[in-house]
């Protein structure tokens, strides 16, 4: 494996498009939105995805196979901004990591925690090559600390392979202190709903096994058609499975799914268009034990968030503890995960769903 880092620097960006690195089909450019938030456009000859370098170092949209992969949201382009609400439409947002999900009045937390739109102090470009081919990507490091509570460092890398259409993410946590820290992780990734497609993963699914969440936070507003579409998916969840047009996913529904994994350790998760192509993620449930699923759909923002690896479930840091969900990492120690997403043609799509069949089944 060889790798090259080019370590990046605010004064790089500005408002004209300049190319930094340039390798065949992979390639890296630099520019700044008008709200004066740094960019960073990473090209390989399926596709593209634009990161935010320093802030939260979100994948702000993708493009692979041809078409959009990112919920369509209120948000022409990111914010400058720590407010998780007036800037939100990425195609990933890091959640966490010392609280993540919706504080309830016992809660202190921000909306899902204080990564989604960290400001990094370090990020770089990765361009290298292993077992997998060629790859280009992004990495950084925030480090949040807080006295007398905090001291942890972040660090994510987003790469993508020559020839593929897939994004593989993976993030290293480390607890400063020498004395353990709680902590909470949720991957907030956001794909395109496409009318008629099917949902299909790698879960048992019951009542029991894909819970819809009952409680409703205190910024949604709902009608009486949405609590009955809620009683309906607590007694058969796979009505969900289908996304036709006239579901009532508005404002949202969010479920807790227990996931399989396969033999690899593995577990995978499609929406599977009705042309045979589909998106696509999976994830490791040894490291990411809680499965996420919300889907958006209103006049203004439509979002299939078909899977949202997780520690807990997103009810905030007092239910998550409740639940016993709320994971301890020792002074001095790290934490990792790792997970893969993007689009898959029709005969990858039909492969995948049949391995699905195959966990499920065993």
């Amino acid at each position: 494996m060889t790798e090259s880092i080019i370590h990046l620097r605010p004064e790089f960006f500005d408002s004209k498009e300049r190319m930094l690195v340039e390798n065949g089909a992979l390639t890296a450019s630099a520019f700044r939105y008008d709200s004066g938030v740094a960019a960073l456009r990473l090209r390989n000859d399926r596709g593209e995805m634009i990161m935010l370098p320093f802030h939260g170092q979100q994948i702000w949209s993708a493009h692979f196979g041809g078409r959009n992969l990112t919920m369509r949201s209120m948000f022409d382009e990111p914010q400058n901004t720590s407010d998780y609400v007036r800037n939100y439409g990425g195609f990933l947002l890091h959640c966490g990591f010392t609280a993540m999900g919706v504080p309830t009045a016992q809660d202190h937390h921000p909306l899902h925690g204080e990564l989604p739109n960290a400001t990094y102090q370090q990020a770089w470009l990765v361009l290298g090559e292993d077992e997998q081919g060629a790859y280009i990507g992004l990495g950084g490091r925030y480090q949040h600390t807080v006295a007398f509570n905090h001291n942890y460092t972040a660090e994510p890398l987003v790469k993508i392979y020559a020839g593929s259409s897939l994004m593989h993410v993976s993030l290293v946590c480390r607890n400063l202190k020498r004395t353990p820290m709680e902590y909470m992780y949720l991957a907030h990734v956001n794909f395109l709903p496409v009318d008629n497609s099917q949902l299909v993963y790698s879960a048992h699914v019951t009542p029991q096994t894909v819970r819809v969440r009952r409680s409703i936070p205190s910024h949604v507003t709902y009608t009486p058609n949405y609590l009955a579409f809620l009683n309906a998916l607590g007694e058969k969840p796979e009505l969900h499975h289908q996304l036709k047009p006239g579901l009532a996913f508005d404002p949202e529904i969010v479920f807790g799914i227990d996931y399989s994994a396969d033999t690899d350790g593995w577990a995978h998760t499609l929406q599977v268009h009705p042309d045979g192509n589909a998106d696509y993620i999976r994830h490791r449930p040894d490291q990411l034990p809680v499965g996420v699923r919300w889907i958006c759909r209103t006049p203004d923002q439509d979002a299939a968030g078909i899977n949202l690896p997780a520690t807990a479930e997103p009810e905030g840091y007092t239910a998550e503890k409740a639940k016993g969900y709320i994971k301890e990492l020792a002074g001095g120690a790290e934490w990792r995960c790792d997970y893969v997403m993007g689009t898959l043609g029709t005969d990858e799509a039909a492969a995948v769903a049949a391995h699905i069949g195959q966990i499920v089944a065993g």
